[in-house]
């Protein structure tokens, strides 16, 4: 649920920012699964659905590369061509024009995409593509904060709210919890990396949300030196 909540706030506040119709953010959950957190209508959600059926689209590229892919008008020739059966199924079943896909990026880890749509045609302008950019930067970051942490309403760090319970909602502060394991763990992961505390703390999310654990988790073992990380790992 935080996720989506996340997912939200992000894709009203590109459509409100960036001059486009629609946006939706897509997890990838595996190879080749993925989840829609939110989509801000339908059209948003039914170029989510074509892309992933179909194999082929600006998401999908996006996903594979690691890069954007800002598509100013897709009934031009050499994006039909390039997703001719994607393109054919814009066409027929939605009157978006424009699709723009931003990965959701750490390193080399691809969290999701963010995609927004135009119902015009018409490329981003070049202060609108570094706010896209920024704002799929900061969906990948937060995006990993709320998938390997547990929720904290109380903000003690303990992951569980002030009566004890474990569903709290302090998932907005970005800042690492009063836990003694994740502080210890991202000492001793910047050391083995050589590395800064954000980035150690950073790899060690990353890693966690490959491996679909909690951070706490992950640092655990870090500590009791049963996980030690090194350049070529999440």
């Amino acid at each position: 649920m935080r996720d989506r909540q996340l997912a939200e706030q992000i894709c009203r506040a590109c459509v409100d920012g960036l001059d486009v119709h629609g946006a939706a953010i897509s997890l990838l959950t595996g190879s080749p699964s993925r989840e829609t957190l939110w989509a801000s209508d339908p059209t948003a959600d039914l170029l989510e659905d074509l892309q992933f059926t179909l194999n082929e689209g600006a998401c999908m590229q996006a996903a594979s590369t690691g890069s954007p892919v800002l598509v100013a008008n897709l009934h031009d020739s050499t994006d039909a061509q390039r997703w001719p059966v994607f393109a054919a199924a814009v066409a027929e079943q939605t009157d978006a024009l424009a699709l723009f896909a931003l990965p959701l990026q750490w390193g080399t880890i691809n969290l999701g995409v963010l995609d927004l749509y135009r119902r015009t045609p018409g490329g981003l302008s070049p202060e609108q593509s570094r706010d896209a950019i920024s704002a799929a930067d900061v969906a990948a970051l937060m995006m990993l904060g709320v998938r390997t942490e547990p929720a904290d309403r109380d903000g003690d760090g303990d992951g569980r709210d002030g009566d004890g319970n474990g569903d709290g909602d302090g998932w907005l502060d970005p800042a690492v919890s009063g836990r003694a394991e994740v502080h210890q763990a991202t000492g001793m992961v910047l050391v083995q990396l050589d590395v800064d505390a954000e980035v150690a703390l950073a790899r060690m999310r990353a890693h966690a949300f490959v491996e679909q654990r909690l951070l706490i988790d992950v640092a655990r073992d870090v500590v009791s030196r049963k996980l030690r990380f090194t350049d070529d790992m999440a």
